[in-house]
């Protein structure tokens, strides 16, 4: 459930849902090794002769067989690597064997991999996306979903990880516990789900479709009634985090859980031939979006929650996220529900969005609290609609604590008290629908206009999904000059790979955390101490391999390509 400042901007933004369901949606992603030794190409004699697409093309190979011959254990991938390989890590640090399914992981490098084969044609490209399917396909949980991430060395050493370093990382409560189940949260499953559907598009290769169908089950039979999804299915016994009933279990918006799943079946419904699994979809895909009406809550504080218990009202989850109002959640919300108005020309999707908005308005921060443009709350205390701030005391996950109060001072860094929200934005476009007439909106049979639609040729976009509304991406068609592509190609090192300076490093596993917090001052910090295994930021970066380097420099190298194929021009 990872979330930070940008969280509260992704809803800000007018891109709408429209664009995902024409499919302008995009994933980066890379994929796994298939060769054990990475294999040279050979350098021309006189390379200043080579055309500069063909230059392009001779590097993304060879970054290519870096990454699926050295970096990839059976296909699958995680974050960062040490240039030694002595250290390694996903959101927290990882084994050698281990596969990271939350983007960018193994799935994004999959993307990668169709997308690099649709701009080259290179079936190398294709056999890559292929070990990474390989992996995913071993990694995927009997339910039809994913974890976090998997273990290619099994199930006994992924529970090892979970009661060392997972249990051991004080702020990423998510890994204290191993569920045995599939989680939403965070985008993974989505990503894979997404990345097998293309994979099977590209061929009808029989191989892909089973586990496709088994990631369409997955998200049909997790629903609810209501029409909203867990973050993880299906439940995992009666296990109580810090005195909470297992919040797994709650309608979730946390992380775009429901509209990633409607989105992964708006492309089903999309490019899946199938007339009776068209009308599951359907049916699922209208409950969802109206989950989003049924769960407004009422005045005086008509947003949204990140999550809802069973009888639908407010509920915590991490103990840093306690039953309150979401700002991220409402702001994000508005802008999917605008979404689903251009879609269908329904009104009920806009009947409250002005009270939204309002309250939205209300809430925003005093000036003298407003820093780095984080306007508003993150959380807002029920009944009271007084912004909530998040401490903690102790110093590791075995002493201590997370609370929230009403004080701005000593906050912690990993999970912001405020963030950024455009309601200027978000009250323009909404009332620029309303304006509309009802003959200039979609009509009912939207979904059905939806069949039979090719998904985009290119998913990646830097080191995200490209193209999804509210993010700040830049899109695969800017234009990339050729000087930009030379000094991409010249950063390539004798290795094969774009080092990077990430900053991002974590304490080695050392056992667990001692009952008496260690000495010092870890109300404001990153990390705790020595025992705590959470990410955290040193002054100088650490420098070696991050598979968001290699997504984004070869997504701006197929840009190229793509822009010469179509004949722009350099500038």
């Amino acid at each position: 459930m990872t979330m930070d400042g940008r969280t509260l901007r992704k809803g800000t933004v007018a891109a709408g849902f429209g664009l995902m369901v024409s499919l302008l949606l995009s994933l980066p992603m890379a994929t796994p090794g298939f060769a054990t030794t990475p294999e040279s190409i050979p350098e021309p004699a006189n390379a200043v002769a080579v055309p500069l697409q063909d230059q392009v093309r001779n590097v993304m190979k060879r970054a290519s067989r870096f990454m699926t011959g050295t970096v990839s254990y059976q296909g699958g991938y995680l974050w960062y690597y040490l240039p030694d390989f002595s250290r390694r890590w996903g959101e927290m640090e990882a084994t050698a064997t281990m596969a990271w399914v939350q983007p960018p992981g193994t799935a994004s490098m999959g993307h990668l991999y169709l997308d690099a084969f649709h701009a080259t044609g290179d079936g190398f490209y294709y056999r890559a996306a292929e070990q990474v399917a390989g992996a995913l396909i071993r990694g995927q949980h009997p339910s039809g979903g994913w974890n976090y991430m998997f273990d290619l060395a099994g199930e006994a050493s992924l529970k090892h990880w979970y009661d060392t370093i997972g249990r051991n990382g004080w702020r990423l409560e998510e890994f204290h516990h191993y569920y045995g189940n599939a989680t939403f949260d965070d985008g993974g499953t989505f990503e894979a789900s997404v990345f097998l559907l293309r994979l099977y598009l590209e061929k009808h290769d029989d191989r892909y479709l089973q586990p496709l169908l088994r990631a369409v089950a997955f998200v049909l039979d997790s629903q609810y009634d209501i029409g909203g999804w867990p973050q993880r299915y299906p439940p995992a016994g009666d296990y109580t985090p810090h005195g909470h009933d297992d919040y797994s279990r709650y309608i979730t918006f946390n992380d775009d859980v429901a509209s990633k799943n409607i989105r992964f079946l708006l492309m089903c419904h999309q490019t899946l031939d199938d007339p009776a699994l068209h009308r599951r979809l359907r049916e699922a895909i209208e409950r969802g979006m109206q989950a989003f009406v049924k769960l407004q809550l009422p005045p005086p504080q008509p947003g949204w929650a990140l999550q809802y218990s069973a009888d639908l009202k407010p509920a915590a989850a991490r103990s840093y996220e306690p039953a309150s109002v979401s700002v991220s959640a409402t702001a994000d919300n508005i802008g999917l529900l605008l979404d689903f108005y251009e879609m269908t020309g329904d009104g009920r999707y806009i009947a409250r969005l002005g009270e939204a908005l309002d309250w939205l308005d209300s809430v925003r921060l005093p000036d003298a609290l407003i820093h780095d443009g984080r306007t508003h709350p993150r959380m807002v205390e029920l009944g009271s609609n007084r912004p909530l701030f998040v401490h903690r005391r102790g110093s590791n996950a075995v002493n201590g604590e997370y609370y929230t109060d009403y004080n701005p001072a000593f906050l912690v860094p990993h999970y912001p008290s405020a963030g950024r929200v455009d309601t200027a934005t978000l009250r323009r476009r909404y009332n620029a629908l309303k304006a509309l007439p009802a003959d200039q909106l979609p009509t009912r049979p939207w979904l059905n206009q939806l069949e039979h639609q090719p998904l985009s040729r290119y998913f990646v976009d830097g080191a995200h999904l490209a193209r999804i509304p509210g993010t700040d991406n830049e899109p695969l068609t800017t234009l990339v000059t050729a000087s930009e592509v030379r000094q991409r190609l010249a950063g390539l090192n004798e290795q094969g790979y774009w080092p990077s300076d990430f900053r991002y490093y974590t304490n080695p596993y050392r056992g667990p955390g001692a009952p008496i917090p260690a000495e010092g001052d870890y109300r404001t910090s990153w990390v705790g101490d020595a025992t705590d295994t959470s990410p955290w930021f040193p002054e100088q970066p650490t420098r070696g391999i991050a598979i968001r380097t290699f997504l984004g420099n070869m997504a701006r190298l197929m840009a190229f390509l793509e822009q010469q194929r179509s004949g722009e021009q350099d500038q």
